[in-house]
């Protein structure tokens, strides 16, 4: 994995050093339909007219982004914080790929691979919730594909189950960059396994079917949230109950992950006396 991260390192910052202009046009795209609506514009389905081939294209309005003052996350390319030249020079399996951009007076247009599975929201809204192995599948994923972005210095800021999206191999794919940002280095934010409570708030979601420290009253959830008080439900075995609770874990010391090196090195602790059954 090591000598894998370093080939990708070296792509990645030869892609973010020359990133490339204006790689498609509108002329070129034919819209098909409305896929949904994105933090600062829309999403919609495009085919190519010379090849056939089907894309996911993200048009963002620039005015919409001014107003929430967001222009640094995806107007200004010199900018650490662009969402465009993240995708652009990232290359990974589990992330979704730019294939074109270009822009005009009023939008800007990312190209992306067209991923037909959904979105794991949806997919939870079905079923209600997933069986643990299936819960770990895709957690796996997440993992590798967050370690990739970590090497690369980058954190995502944006993991829930509406950026998720399953490809035609049922792997699944991670998207939106809106809140991406480069950092000099990830090491504070691996020590406090904050990649890893996310991960944890996640697979909750996934394998319980409702939010952690859901409540019903918002002022109660907050309670919840800073006294590690989380409810598992008596079909949640005591392994993924483990592991859950030493993911979300209030205490920096006992919390996993919270190593300096991000991956789940320390031993679980079981048995909290905030976890009810």
């Amino acid at each position: 994995m090591k000598e894998f991260l370093a080939r990708a390192k070296e792509y990645f910052l030869y892609r973010w050093e020359h990133p490339v202009q204006n790689t498609a046009s509108s002329d070129q795209l034919e819209l098909l339909k409305m896929l949904g609506i994105s933090s600062f514009g829309r999403v919609v389905m495009v085919r190519n007219w010379e090849s056939g081939d089907h894309y996911e294209m993200k048009i963002l309005n620039k005015q919409k982004v001014v107003k929430v003052k967001q222009v640094k996350h995806v107007l200004n390319k010199k900018c650490v914080l662009n969402e465009k030249c993240i995708l652009q020079a990232i290359n990974f399996p589990f992330l979704v790929k730019l294939h074109f951009s270009f822009r005009d007076n009023s939008n800007l247009y990312l190209v992306m691979e067209y991923v037909p599975g959904g979105e794991i929201f949806s997919h939870l809204w079905h079923v209600g919730r997933f069986r643990e192995p299936h819960a770990c599948f895709y957690a796996t994923q997440i993992i590798l594909a967050f370690q990739y972005l970590h090497s690369l210095k980058f954190v995502h800021r944006d993991l829930k189950p509406e950026n998720l999206l399953i490809d035609h191999q049922g792997y699944l794919q991670v998207t939106d960059y809106s809140f991406a940002k480069r950092v000099r280095s990830c090491m504070q934010r691996l020590k406090q396994g904050l990649g890893l409570v996310g991960l944890g708030v996640l697979i909750y979601e996934m394998a319980v079917g409702f939010p952690s420290f859901n409540a019903n009253q918002r002022i109660q959830m907050f309670q919840n949230i800073v006294s590690g008080k989380l409810q598992f439900p008596s079909l949640i075995s005591s392994d993924l109950k483990d592991l859950l609770w030493s993911l979300l874990q209030v205490d920096l010391t006992k919390r996993l992950g919270a190593s300096g090196t991000g991956s789940a090195t320390s031993s679980t602790t079981s048995g909290s006396p905030h976890a009810t059954g």
